[in-house]
């Protein structure tokens, strides 16, 4: 197995950078850009506007069920670029599942650049070299460069 711990996909939209940027900036509409169907919906926080911030998101997965993921934004230029590290919220409550694995560390982002035509090259990072937890690397990845691709493609139709 490679070494490499992240994914990344890139797609063109046709919408203009801030207006991708401003979705991307509201975690209440992230429901609406997931290409993995996990997210349920935003448990707390609201748009975010630098580094720092923090939303809790509600999700659902085979095998898991429901929980929750805290984000933290580890990279904001608006218009340009954000990215968010999720942990498990609160800690521990997914013990009974994974036992005392700590998959901390990864993290989503996204870079957004212009285009001549108006649109946006949007590059989508999902990035778990950050995980320490040798026992929790067998959890990921916890998306596919399709998923990826999707959430790309739901965020230019959201963005129109």
């Amino acid at each position: 197995m490679s070494e490499d711990r992240s994914l990344q996909v890139s797609g063109t939209i046709d919408a203009p950078p801030e207006k991708a940027f401003a979705l991307l900036a509201d975690p209440g509409r992230h429901t609406e850009l997931d290409g993995a169907g996990m997210l349920r919906g935003l448990d707390s926080g609201g748009p975010v506007t630098a580094v720092g911030d923090e939303f809790v998101m509600r999700m659902n997965q085979d095998g898991i069920g429901d929980y929750a993921m805290r984000s933290e934004v580890t990279d904001f230029e608006p218009g340009r670029r954000i990215a968010w590290a999720p942990s498990i919220h609160p800690p521990g409550s997914l013990a009974h599942i994974i036992g005392e694995l700590d998959p901390s560390g990864h993290t989503y982002g996204w870079e957004l650049e212009p285009t001549p035509e108006g649109g946006t090259r949007v590059t989508h990072t999902y990035d778990w070299s950050g995980v320490t937890d040798e026992g929790a690397l067998a959890l990921y990845p916890r998306v596919s460069e399709e998923q990826m691709a999707a959430s790309i493609e739901r965020l230019g139709e959201a963005a129109r």
